[in-house]
């Protein structure tokens, strides 16, 4: 096999000098090159471990790179606030798959990131948004939470119980956060309750829906099957002056990543947006809703493209650090 050059040892204690110089010996590394990686209460104080033993200037070393002084004091800071935050919030996030919450991994570190940024530690409260279907149960389980999450995901399971969690949060001022299949429920909720398109419905979900406001993309209409016919990958994105969402990004022109098959059927954009849902984000073509608000409400936004997937521990993505703000406003 390969000769090792660095040995990284995963260990829950400090290692003894003399147990590094035996490991040393026995691996044929130099001794400063025996890093150890202890147990952390964060998984971000992992670097600040590494740096105290010159782990990059050990690397530098090997790559004949000139040595140099990382700078680490914005990441201290950053671990600084996580370790001592000044508030804790519950958030809910309501989707199918909370058994395998893996599969929201992506979000469950963007809420977090988003936490650091104000210095609040998230707690996550799982529901499964089936057992939601009941209207009384559904707002038993959101009345402790000071913000919910509805994310991605396919196929119609869960999806009226998604509708309440929407309807709960948008007439009770809860900070809301959809996230692609949950700005496609947001849009079908406000047309049931709001716009009085009472039969509406996904074409995923319903293909004789009366009123389909979520529709196969034009493009995937002749198409069969999956594979690789998704909107996938980053795109564009126009975003209303003035609106939630420009003044989360700071700018009206964005890139996100998308992973979708269907969208706003845009012969019902007009009515919906007539009845106050705000389309505030829109491709540059005009053709793809791709943000919705309710800019009277602390937080109601939702997006079609997935933005956790762009989130950073040292960047938070400016619609989770929405979610989270109104949420402290709320704890508060």
């Amino acid at each position: 096999g390969l000769q090792p050059e660095i040995l990284v040892c995963r260990t829950s204690k400090a290692i003894p000098k003399t147990e590094k110089e035996k490991l040393a010996l026995f691996c044929s590394v130099a001794k400063d090159a025996v890093i150890e990686c202890r147990d952390m209460k964060s998984i971000y104080e992992v670097p600040l471990a590494l740096e105290e033993q010159n782990f990059a200037n050990v690397v530098l070393k090997l790559l004949q790179t000139p040595e140099q002084k990382p700078d680490l004091t914005a990441w201290t800071k950053l671990v600084e606030r996580i370790n001592h935050p000044k508030s804790t919030i519950k958030i809910a996030i309501a989707g199918k798959y909370t058994k395998l919450s893996d599969a929201y991994i992506s979000v469950v570190e963007a809420l977090k990131h988003a936490g650091y940024a104000n210095e609040a530690a998230v707690e996550i409260k799982w529901i499964n948004s089936e057992d939601c279907v009941d209207w009384e149960n559904c707002k038993a389980l959101l009345k402790d939470v000071q913000a919910v999450v509805v994310p991605g995901g396919f196929g119609v399971r869960g999806i009226e119980g998604k509708l309440n969690v929407i309807k709960y949060a948008r007439e009770n001022n809860l900070p809301f956060l959809g996230l692609c299949l949950g700005m496609q429920c947001a849009v079908i909720e406000y047309a049931r309750n709001v716009a009085g398109l009472k039969g509406a419905n996904s074409a995923e979900f319903d293909e004789h829906a009366e009123y389909p406001v979520i529709d196969l993309m034009l493009e995937q209409k002749n198409v069969q099957g999956y594979g690789g016919t998704m909107r996938l990958g980053a795109y564009d994105c126009v975003l209303k002056k003035g609106s939630k969402a420009a003044k989360a990004y700071g700018k009206e022109k964005i890139s996100e990543r998308h992973r979708h098959r269907y969208e706003v059927n845009n012969e019902y954009l007009k009515q919906i947006a007539d009845a106050g849902l705000v389309f505030s984000g829109m491709s540059p073509d005009g053709m793809l809703a791709e943000v919705v608000e309710l800019p009277k409400l602390d937080w109601f936004v939702a997006s079609q493209f997935h933005p956790e997937f762009k989130s950073r521990p040292d960047k938070p993505h400016p619609l989770f650090i929405g979610l989270i703000e109104a949420a402290v406003k709320r704890l508060k």
